[in-house]
C-alpha cells in the first residue's frame, strides 16, 4: 500500500510567510492515531518556525473535510492504554491549535464530523462552503464528543454543542454553524471560498506579527487547564471504546 493511502501531513511555506498544512486520508479524510500526531507536530513546528507568519490548515479533495476518528483503528483498540492513546491524538491537535503564536485559518470544504468538528473549532478564524455541514456523531457509537468538546464548546456555546452531542445522528447545515459561530462565513462554492480565504491571508502577511501572537493568548485565555483536562477527557473515550456496546455500534456502522 502507498504510504499516502494511510494519510498524510503536507507543509509547504511561501516566501511571504505563509504556512499551508494539508492533511488527508483516503477515507473522506479520517485521522489514524500517527496522522493525528504527525498534524499535532506540524502546527507546533509552523507555530514555531520564524520563517512562517500565518498558518493556513485544510484537508485534500473538494468533499468531506474530515470524517473524524478512524473506524478501522478504534475497532482495533484492545486495551485501555491503547485507547487513551489514540483520543490523546485528537488532544494533541487541540492543544497544538490553542498554543500556537501564529493565528490558524481554517478552510471547510465538506462534511465535518466529530473530531473533524474539533479541529475547526480550534482554528482561529473558520472559512467555510455552504456543503460543510457538522455532526458530533459520538454518542451514537456508544462513545461521546469528550476530547472535542471543550473546544466546540467555547466555540459555538454549551447549548449549541449539546444539541449536537445529544442528536448525533442528525446533520446541521453549515448556516447552522455559521449562526452558531463556528464558521465565520460560508459560500457556494469553494472558488469564492478561497479568493475570500486569500485576501484574507494577504492583509494578515502584513500585520504586526507580535500584535497577532498577543492578540492569540487573548482569544484563547481560560484554557491553560486543557493540557491536563482533554487527556482526562481522552481517558473517558479510551474506557467507553472497550465496551461492548462500542464495539459492536462501530461494527454496525462500518457494515452499512
Amino acid at each position: 500500500m502507498d504510504a499516502r493511502e494511510q494519510g498524510f501531513v503536507d507543509v509547504e511555506i511561501s516566501a511571504k510567510g505563509l504556512g499551508t498544512i494539508t492533511f488527508g486520508h483516503p477515507m473522506s479524510n479520517s485521522l489514524p492515531g500517527k496522522i493525528l500526531r504527525k498534524l499535532a507536530e506540524t502546527i507546533t513546528d509552523l507555530g514555531n518556525n520564524d520563517d512562517v507568519r500565518v498558518i493556513l490548515l485544510k484537508s485534500e479533495g473538494d468533499r468531506a473535510f474530515c470524517a473524524g476518528a478512524s473506524f478501522d483503528e478504534l475497532i482495533s483498540i484492545e486495551d485501555f492504554q491503547t485507547g487513551q492513546e489514540f483520543f490523546s491524538g485528537f488532544a494533541g491537535v487541540i492543544n497544538a491549535c490553542r498554543k500556537c503564536p501564529k493565528f490558524i485559518i481554517g478552510r471547510v470544504q465538506g462534511k465535518a464530523v466529530g473530531g473533524g468538528v474539533g479541529i475547526a473549532s480550534s482554528v482561529d478564524y473558520c472559512f467555510a462552503t455552504s456543503r460543510a455541514e457538522v455532526k458530533l456523531s459520538e454518542l451514537a457509537v456508544g462513545i461521546g464528543p469528550f476530547v472535542v468538546g471543550p473546544a466546540v464548546e467555547r466555540k459555538i456555546g454549551l447549548a449549541a454543542m449539546s444539541e449536537l452531542a445529544i442528536n448525533a445522528s442528525e446533520w446541521r447545515s453549515a448556516a447552522w454553524a455559521k449562526e452558531k459561530g463556528l464558521y465565520t462565513d460560508i459560500y457556494d462554492d469553494s472558488e469564492s471560498m478561497d479568493l475570500e480565504i486569500n485576501r484574507l491571508i494577504t492583509q494578515l502577511l502584513s500585520s504586526n506579527p507580535e500584535a497577532m501572537s498577543e492578540l492569540k493568548q487573548i482569544f484563547w485565555q481560560g484554557t491553560a487547564h486543557w493540557d491536563q483536562l482533554l487527556i482526562d477527557r481522552a481517558a473517558i473515550s479510551g474506557r467507553l471504546v472497550l465496551s461492548e456496546f462500542t464495539r459492536n455500534a462501530i461494527s454496525a456502522f462500518k457494515a452499512k
